[in-house]
């Protein structure tokens, strides 16, 4: 009988009390969480719970209570204990041995804490454990004991995940019949992937080093609904027994090595809420049906990129009513993006980037109206962009980048009033910027390079406040850079990292929904550690305004390949800056003198201009070889111009052998699930110019590639 503060008072017992107390002596307690520590009754002890009539401790419960320090052997007198659970603090040491006096145990929680060594034979004591989780221990290792699998009757979760196992899976753990839920995530396991004896419900080996070739886990049929084995060396290809679990909820197989095409027999049930078969080696034609009865189907989220599939995406695919996360994105995909892509939705996230896809953007895709992220780049899509693209007014991200769209950019899209992340470039875009772009109030990210846009660059070009990277390059802009609102965004004026500024890494922005029940599935992306202008490449003319040189967070300034004169002013305010490059301009005067003390500038040049004077000839200006080149009145400090031209003549780096090509380069799928609730992770890495994202829900443990 278990008594709590739902509980009438109850007296602790006095050895359990004393326990308690030297417990508490070797933990520190910054929250204060053990200050209701006083007097007799039980149930004002914070994460305690005693027995009803004797007063003994059977409960201990610290889960994030932010306590530090080592465990004192005093827990272990506390003989009557049932459940033990320290999870999510900093408490660190060995996992004392004297936990296997602990008879009476039936959980034993030690997760995301800082425990180190190995696992110590005397928990083989613990003969009624029903669930041992050791979860995010990162130095707790070594190989996996003999006996773990056979030492408890009643053992019925196991979880080693997130630590630092090493070796092949005892042969007990395939054997042990109680065993329902088994996770050794993210650890350094090796040898055959295996098949299991017992009707297992989750299962998740995740991210080791197993290889050989899939099991049918047939033991599982009727059982298994998580089978995560994402990120090991399983070769082969998919045996359509898969299709037999018919309970199965969540299936991860993402970045293996699998082969071969996907039967058409592989049908599974209309349970099946996530597919991920990313990062393989898969080719043939998309699996035209996924369930047994598509109109039926909950999949939520289906992932089949990277990988080889080659021919159209098939309509059967577009009757996966309850599809939220569509990723196709790096096959061999060809034909047009099906029309009926429309009756999706539910759909938040479609990626279709790097196929071959032709076409124009289906009209019907504004059907999908709960859209958050639009990425087609690197197709050959072609046409306009569409005036009633405006409905998708949830829009966070849209990449059209590297395709063949031509037209201008529609009015009608200042509708789309959420967008953070807009990449056109590298199309035959044409016309002026409008001020549809203006009702971007969000906007981070803005690229309309490579195309050919005309005309003055606007007034409020630089009024966006969270704008973090705006790329103009590569058009026919013309006129002045406008010298107003460039005091406006927040991450170009902020001074420096040790100052007001976050670690880009932190600016995270969250959406989420209901996906089944309660549980939540949210999507979220973070923006690049570059923070830059790019307005190269164009017939912009006139000075460069002195407030562009005063921002003090600005890392990467590019304005070559212009016509702009004038002298440059005062660096000293930028000291964020990393890349300056004003090559193949008509700028004049002297050469700044405290350039050099740019401490993070590792890219300069500022070659072909006209810029007179002096180099000093010091160390400082040796880290950017050629930087000055085609000056003909630039010398170096001290010496004549005619016997140092030759020095002075080394050609620059420019900017475009160094920049990554295309702004999105790779999606990457996580599954993290428990059996009851839906929880999925998918990252997306970018070049240093673009963005990342993550697409994850709400969940309690972790199954990440």
């Amino acid at each position: 009988m278990l008594c709590s503060w739902q509980c009438v008072s109850v007296d602790l017992n006095p050895q359990d009390k004393a326990s308690l107390l030297l417990i508490r002596s070797w933990i520190d307690d910054p929250n204060h969480a053990f200050s209701s520590w006083v007097g007799a009754d039980c149930t004002n002890w914070t994460g305690i719970a005693c027995h009803n009539h004797t007063g003994r401790v059977i409960s201990i419960d610290f889960t994030t209570m932010n306590l530090s320090g080592r465990v004192h052997p005093s827990m272990c007198k506390l003989a009557h204990l049932e459940s033990l659970i320290l999870s999510k603090n900093s408490l660190f040491g060995q996992v004392p041995a004297c936990f296997g006096w602990l008879k009476n145990l039936r959980t034993l929680d030690l997760s995301h804490n800082k425990f180190h060594g190995v696992l110590p034979d005397s928990l083989m004591r613990l003969g009624q454990l029903s669930e041992l989780i050791l979860r995010g221990n990162q130095d707790l290792g070594g190989a996996i004991p003999s006996w773990l699998g056979n030492f408890s009757t009643s053992l019925e979760k196991l979880d080693l995940g997130f630590n630092s196992f090493h070796g092949e899976m005892p042969g007990s753990l395939f054997q042990s019949r109680s065993l329902k839920y088994l996770d050794f995530e993210s650890n350094h396991l090796s040898g055959t992937i295996g098949e299991f004896s017992q009707p297992l419900v989750f299962l998740n080996l995740g991210s080791n080093l197993f290889s050989g070739t899939l099991p049918c886990y047939s033991a599982a049929a009727r059982s298994l609904k998580v089978l995560n084995l994402a990120n090991n060396s399983i070769v082969g290809g998919i045996p359509t027994c898969i299709a037999s679990l018919a309970e199965l909820t969540h299936l991860n197989l993402s970045l293996n090595h699998l082969n071969y095409a996907i039967s058409p027999r592989l049908i599974f049930s209309e349970k099946l809420l996530v597919l991920d078969l990313s990062f393989n080696n898969l080719l043939g034609p998309l699996p035209a049906k996924i369930a047994a009865t598509t109109e039926k189907s909950g999949l939520v989220l289906l992932d089949l990129s990277h990988n080889r599939f080659t021919g159209s995406i098939p309509l059967k695919m577009t009757e996966l009513k309850s599809l939220q996360a569509l990723f196709l994105s790096h096959n061999l995909l060809t034909g047009e993006i099906p029309a009926r892509v429309g009756n999706l939705t539910y759909l938040q996230v479609i990626d279709l980037s790097h196929n071959a896809l032709s076409g124009s953007i289906p009209l019907t895709i504004v059907g999908c109206f709960q859209l958050l992220a639009l990425v087609l780049n690197n197709n050959n899509l072609s046409g306009e962009i569409q005036p009633e693209l405006d409905a998708l007014d949830s829009l966070k991200i849209l990449d059209i980048s590297n395709n063949r769209i031509s037209g201008e950019i529609p009015l009608t899209l200042a509708g789309c009033k959420s967008l953070e992340v807009v990449d056109f470039g590298s199309n035959n875009l044409s016309g002026n910027i409008n001020d549809a772009i203006t009702k971007w109030l969000n906007l981070k990210y803005i690229s309309l390079s490579r195309n050919k846009f005309t005309g003055n660059l606007p007034s409020w070009l630089f009024s966006f406040q969270a704008i973090q990277m705006m790329d103009l390059s590569g058009n026919k802009f013309s006129g002045f850079i406008p010298d107003g609102n460039l005091n406006v965004s927040v991450d170009f004026n902020n001074a420096s990292y040790n100052e007001t500024r976050l670690p880009l890494e932190s600016l995270e922005i969250q959406i989420s929904v209901a996906v089944v029940g309660i549980n939540e599935l949210t999507f979220s992306y973070q923006l690049p550690s570059t923070v830059g202008i790019d307005l190269s490449d164009n017939l912009l003319r006139g000075e460069i305004p002195d407030t562009m040189f005063g921002l003090r967070g600005l890392e990467y300034l590019n304005l070559s390949y212009n016509s702009l004169d004038g002298e440059i002013p005062n660096l000293e305010k930028m000291w964020s800056l990393r890349a300056l490059d004003l090559s193949h301009n008509a700028l004049s005067g002297e050469i700044p003198q405290n350039i050099s003390n740019l401490q993070d500038l590792a890219v300069l040049n500022l070659s072909f201009n006209s810029f007179s004077g002096s180099v000093p000839k010091n160390e400082s200006y040796k880290r950017f070889p050629g930087a000055f080149a085609g000056n003909p009145h630039l010398c170096l400090e001290g010496e004549g111009c005619d016997d140092d031209a030759k020095q002075l003549a080394i050609p620059g780096r420019p900017f475009h052998e160094t920049d990554d090509e295309g702004p999105i380069l790779a999606w990457v799928f996580c599954l993290s699930a428990v059996v009851s609730c839906y929880s999925s992770l998918m990252v997306l890495f970018c070049s240093s110019k673009t963005r990342r994202y993550i697409f994850h829900t709400k969940g309690s443990c972790c199954v990440c590639k």
